[in-house]
């Protein structure tokens, strides 16, 4: 990363003489979000990582005259305090006694003090709690138009103009006219005659699209408006292609499409016309909630997000074979990084990511990675998000932990996985470790719950073993999976933190399942898998509610030597073996037909029981 000084400098310079001759502001607000709101980046958008040094998905940067901040979760702090430089101070959110921002800058600053921020890049949910706080204390939070940022990043990249391609529904399982019409219910049911949808990902699944203009991420730059009558596409007409044409007339609807740029004009017009409600998240950006009259703003989260995240038949089929397929894959390589560890071949944390990648790359379906792979080792596997670079590249050994979180993109799902391995002998304390994280996994795998619980009230399952030794990690511990699109897909997770969106739990949702265990500079643990949630029947059900639990997809086994099975229930043993039958019955079959002695000994090897 560059020195940021310079590139202070400069803001602050603008911060003082702002264009337009709209005057000065006394702080100015750098979120990590696009203008959809997104968790990952096209390069154009990471302004946050420009500004500062740090590039972690997740932080918001605040710069003043005198001061530059940077507020970050726990999964980050490693990562932050090594890559910010000495102009800036690393804010530890969620530590006791870490001020919130819209805390830090009431009181900091002084009344009749001005903050600003691009509007379009900090969701309402936020403005909203932020500018009451301001206003509270006699400051203002004003939107700040063009982006500071863009004016002093002299190489910004451009925006991509990647094109889009259709998906059939032999992988979607519904036609866009269908799901329009179950959305246009939806909106006659909350008088709303207009549907503002931002989200990249919800606009994708409706539209039974994909693209590439953010990596690992087969989503396009569009925004979408719904009316009663009219659907209304905005994009850039170079991603288009004539077989997108044919796809809308096979789908039985006819967008109405426009340039990316006119959504605002566009957006106000209709919305001053609407007889009804204008129905808008208060996850989209301000600077689209605004242009709504505020009596006819309907605030609640898109039909969209939630028919997306219950995955129909076809979707949940797909689930599970692109889980079958990713999961030979990851046994052939940790075979081959076995094999290679016990013949002395030098591997490290790059070469071991690209050969997975490789491996991955021969399967049916395949389309990319879901996300940077976290190929580390030893102490570099403390750092949750890590991933490896030249300069922190480390050997892949028999002496260390090897954390490895991957996952890639098939035609017909989205994989999400992550498995810890020693290939020598493993420590005392790293067995404890790895023991009481398995042990939350396990709990968490078999839970039953009643139907429509929340995730957050399933977060404890998981941690409490590891509470009970005290130790914990500082990261959720569920998240939802697209389907062929984000790796990270709401509105459900799993977690300490509120997530407001949070529909509950129901039949056909899919979450990851990945407590861990890290410590700072030496090693860390984490054992993920994808869930699908199915129903069950304990007792009377809940009162009739309905019971639910969580049935796992993935298949990779999880290392036996790392666990201490003296620590494990009689239940929890039955489990992992039962597991492991599934994973080698599943998978053997598929080896032996492609010839693959060496991953199958592997695999046989593995799978035992204990």
């Amino acid at each position: 990363m560059k020195p940021t000084g310079d590139v202070l400098a400069a803001l602050r310079c603008l911060m003082r003489n702002l264009p337009n001759s709209l005057g000065q502001i006394n702080a100015y607000i750098i979120p990590s979000d696009d203008s959809h709101q997104s968790e990952y980046l096209a390069k154009r958008d990471e302004r946050r990582a420009f500004i500062s040094g740090f590039d972690g998905s997740a932080g918001t940067a605040v710069v003043t005259e005198k001061e530059a901040l940077l507020w970050t979760d726990g999964r980050y702090y490693q990562q932050a305090s090594k890559q910010l430089d000495k102009n800036w101070t690393l804010m530890k959110d969620g530590q006791p006694g870490t001020l919130g921002i819209d805390a830090w800058l009431a009181k900091v600053l002084q009344p009749g003090s001005k903050v600003g921020v691009d509007a379009n890049l900090i969701s309402t949910r936020a403005w909203n709690p932020l500018h009451c706080t301001l206003k509270s204390s006699g400051c203002e939070l004003l939107p700040i138009v063009p982006n500071l940022i863009d004016l002093v990043w002299k190489d910004q990249p451009a925006a991509p103009e990647n094109s889009i391609i259709p998906l059939g529904t032999e992988f979607t399982g519904s036609p866009i006219v269908k799901k329009l019409e179950l959305i246009r219910g939806k909106m006659e049911e909350k008088r709303a005659s207009i549907l503002v949808v931002s989200a990249l990902d919800e606009i994708a699944w409706f539209l039974n699209l994909r693209g590439s203009d953010i990596d690992y991420n087969p989503v396009f730059f569009s925004y979408l408006i719904i009316t009663t009558d009219d659907l209304y596409f905005f994009i850039d007409e170079k991603k288009l292609c004539p077989l997108i044409d044919n796809h809308f007339k096979s789908n039985q609807v006819q967008p109405k499409i426009y340039p990316y740029n006119e959504i605002h004009n566009n957006l106000k017009s209709l919305a001053e016309s609407a007889v009804d409600r204008v129905w808008i998240s208060l996850g989209s950006s301000y600077a689209l909630t605004a242009l709504i009259p505020e009596g006819k703003r309907l605030h609640e989260i898109t039909p969209i997000s939630l028919m997306k995240a219950v995955k129909n038949e076809v979707e949940s089929n797909g689930m599970k074979q692109c889980h079958i397929r990713d999961g030979l894959a990851l046994c052939q390589y940790f075979a081959w990084l076995e094999k290679c560890i016990k013949e002395g071949q030098p591997i490290n944390e790059i070469t071991g990511a690209d050969h997975l990648e490789k491996l991955r790359s021969q399967q049916d379906k395949y389309m990319g990675l879901s996300f940077t792979t976290i190929s580390a080792s030893g102490p570099n596997g403390s750092v949750i998000h890590y991933h490896p670079l030249p300069e922190t590249n480390r050997s892949i050994n028999d002496k260390e932990l090897y954390l490895c979180d991957s996952g890639a993109q098939y035609l017909d799902g989205t994989t999400d996985v992550t498995r810890t391995l020693h290939f020598g002998t493993p420590s005392k304390e790293e067995i404890f470790a790895f023991t009481h994280v398995l042990k939350g996994q396990i709990a968490l795998g078999t839970a039953i719950f009643p139907r429509k619980v929340k995730g957050q009230f399933l977060d404890t399952i998981a941690r409490k073993a590891l509470w009970d030794a005290g130790l914990d990690y500082g990261h959720g511990t569920g998240h939802g999976i697209g389907h062929f699109l984000n790796v990270h897909e709401g509105p459900m997770g799993i977690g300490i933190r509120l997530m407001p969106d949070d529909p509950g739990l129901e039949e056909n949702m899919f979450l990851s399942n990945e407590p861990g265990y890290y410590k700072d500079g030496e090693f860390g643990i984490r054992i993920e898998d994808i869930v699908k949630v199915t129903a069950t029947n304990i007792g009377d059900n809940f009162g009739g509610r309905g019971a639910l639990t969580f049935e796992t997809i993935t298949m990779c086994p999880i290392q036996t030597k790392l666990i201490d099975v003296d620590q494990l229930t009689e239940r929890e043993r039955y489990h992992l073996n039962s597991y492991h039958k599934m994973v080698s019955e599943t998978l053997s079959p598929l080896l032996e037909a492609i010839g693959d002695h060496t991953t199958l000994k592997w695999l046989e090897q593995e799978t035992k029981a204990i």
